[in-house]
């Protein structure tokens, strides 16, 4: 996988009160990803990025919703978000900047 590609895989990480206790209890951290991603391709880009060794990757599809406004109804985007479980003893550090 080309360095490009490996930039536009993960979109950003996914920070929620549940993905934070799965990142204190377990090392499994969350991250948003292309819609066209796949796992080996999620597992390659996080390795390269943040320097660590993945044991697992699970990803799903989150059907966005259908809300009311002013103008009818909306449906937010669909999106995929990757759960992704590290090896013990290691960890990514959202707050650094390399």
């Amino acid at each position: 996988m080309n360095q490009e590609r490996v930039f536009s895989v993960l979109l950003g990480p996914h920070v929620s009160e549940k993905t934070a206790t799965a990142a204190a209890s377990s090392s499994q951290y969350a991250f948003r990803v292309a819609r066209d991603a796949t796992k080996p391709e999620i597992r390659t880009a996080v390795e390269r990025l943040f320097k660590v060794k993945v044991l697992d990757v699970r990803v799903l599809n989150v059907k966005g919703k259908v809300k009311l406004n002013r103008n009818g109804v909306a449906k937010r985007s669909d999106w995929k978000k990757a759960y992704v479980r590290l090896e013990t003893g290691q960890e990514i550090d959202f707050t650094v900047a390399e």
